[in-house]
């Protein structure tokens, strides 16, 4: 293996989505390291920020019916039963949700929680509050998607935060998703709920880390009864 060969293979992809702001801030740098060398490098830096914010980087997703990995990195903020937003179709009864809050420094690539077919995708404009408060769920502008799998419909809606201003979504009402696929990304700090069929048992805390396509949230077949949790 070479040497660029060894680099590479140590760096992070970087999503096409960010591309056109990593290319606006070289340029942005190389101007201003000509003309305010100061001000360059820390164009430079903000820059290299942009990089680390767009990285994209490959997951090991558990595959078996039934599993629900969780579609974002972050924070698990809240876990309990919620009425789905009504644009989703999923009825107006609470069904057990898991939300998953993404600061500015987590990936904000997100991954479909279990395979299935995108049965529905509704966005409603709305406010920017903090992504991390049970109200933005309600209030915020989001994005949602259905999933009608082999066990049952599970909602995904993505959430605008308080420096979110750009919901980007990659699929289409009718594509077939598999557990881990990317379907979507929000810039710049936001929250992705997970809306789950009732009598499903989620098996993480409130406070719990979450890896996009790893982290196992819920399971379908298990029988357990409500996991407790310390924290240590």
């Amino acid at each position: 293996m070479s040497v660029i060969d060894s680099i590479r293979s140590g760096l992070v992809p970087i999503h096409r989505e960010g591309y056109p702001f990593v290319l606006i801030g070289a340029a942005a740098s190389a101007v201003l390291l000509w003309l305010v060398p100061p001000l360059g490098w820390i164009c430079v830096l903000i820059t290299l920020w942009i990089c680390y914010f767009f990285r994209d980087p490959e997951r090991v997703t558990p595959i078996r019916e039934g599993l629900v990995v969780s579609p974002a990195d972050g924070r698990v903020c809240l876990i309990g039963p919620a009425v789905p937003p009504p644009e989703l179709g999923l009825g107006d009864l609470p069904v057990p949700r898991i939300c998953i809050f993404m600061n500015v420094f987590d990936v904000h690539v997100n991954r479909s929680p279990i395979a299935g077919r995108v049965a529905r995708i509704a966005y409603k404009p709305g406010k920017f509050l903090s992504a991390d408060l049970d109200k933005a769920s309600e209030d915020n502008e989001r994005s949602g998607m259905v999933l009608d799998t082999a066990l049952g419909l599970v909602g995904v809606v993505q959430i605008a935060g308080l420096v979110a201003r750009r919901i980007v979504g990659f699929v289409r009402e009718g594509d077939m998703l598999a557990p881990g696929q990317r379907f979507g990304l929000i810039r710049f700090g936001s929250r992705v709920d997970v809306y789950l069929p009732e009598g499903v048992q989620p098996l993480v805390a409130e406070g719990q880390r979450a890896i996009a396509g790893e982290t196992v949230l819920a399971d379908f077949a298990s029988l357990e009864r409500p996991l407790s949790f310390r924290l240590d």
